[in-house]
Parts: structure tokens; sequence; C-alpha cells
């Protein structure tokens, strides 16, 4: 089963990542406490099993220094622009990839590049619906048809 196994909010832009067990969302503006509200990119979505890769090339990076709000497992994000992702009571429309900057590199060098291939940086989207997320909650594309 794909789940939730990380939550993070980011106080203010370029502030530190505090991660939570929960997180409520609002539809069309992000999650709340969470510097980025409104606009295209109101939650970033990474997956668990790239960083476990990056890990082994880089072992002192820490999935909080990509700065996603979101960390899952057992789900790839790559090529999934448009696509419709529920995470826990909260669906989320992608809107396209997360590219890494250089802020990853000034955490730990050679992140940017360990992330650069193959949507590795996650993705970002929209709020569609009020809602919690949890740590441990299920992950799933929604189909056309539910949605």
């Amino acid at each position: 089963m794909a789940r939730i196994e990380a939550l993070w909010l980011k106080r203010m832009r370029k502030g530190p990542m505090d991660p939570r067990d929960s997180v409520q969302a609002r539809a069309d503006e992000g999650l709340e406490g969470n510097a980025n509200q409104g606009g295209r990119r109101q939650v970033t979505v990474i997956e668990k099993e790239v960083f476990d890769a990056v890990q082994e090339e880089l072992p002192e990076v820490e999935p909080s220094m990509r700065r996603a709000n979101v960390m899952v497992s057992g789900m790839r994000l790559a090529e999934t622009r448009d696509r419709i992702l529920r995470l826990g009571e909260v669906r989320l429309e992608i809107r396209g990839e997360t590219r890494p900057c250089n802020r990853m590199d000034e955490q730990v060098q050679g992140l940017t590049d360990a992330l650069d291939p193959e949507w590795r940086g996650g993705v970002y989207g929209v709020v569609l619906d009020d809602g919690e997320m949890r740590v441990g909650d299920e992950v799933a594309w929604v189909e056309a048809e539910e949605g």
C-alpha cells in the first residue's frame, strides 16, 4: 500500500522545514501554516524510494533537505502532470515536476545533480479539497470518474 511517510510545513520563505504528524489542507490555498499559499505550487511531494537511493550516494542527505511538504512511499511520481493524487482525505492536482535548485547543494554538495534526472525532485500541485493528511494515510491515484 502506498502511504504518507512524512509531512513538513515551512514557516516562512527559505525558513526551516518543521515535521508534522498531520496537516490541514485548504482547497485552492495549500496547507495551513505553510509559507506557500495560493498559486500553482501549493504542496510539494517527494518519493521515499528516491531518497533511499540518494542516501546510498550521499549518506548525509535527509529528506527534509528537499524542502517538500509530503513524502510518500510505494508511489511513482515521474511524468504525472495533470493527474490527481489522493493523500489521505485530500486530492492534489499535480501541476508539474519540482526541479531541484542550488539550495540543494548549499546543504549537501551533489544533491542538485542527484535529484535532477527523471523527476527525482518530486512534484508540485494545487489542493482540490479541504481535509487532513496524516503520516500513515493511504496514497492513491484518482481515476477521472472518481474526481
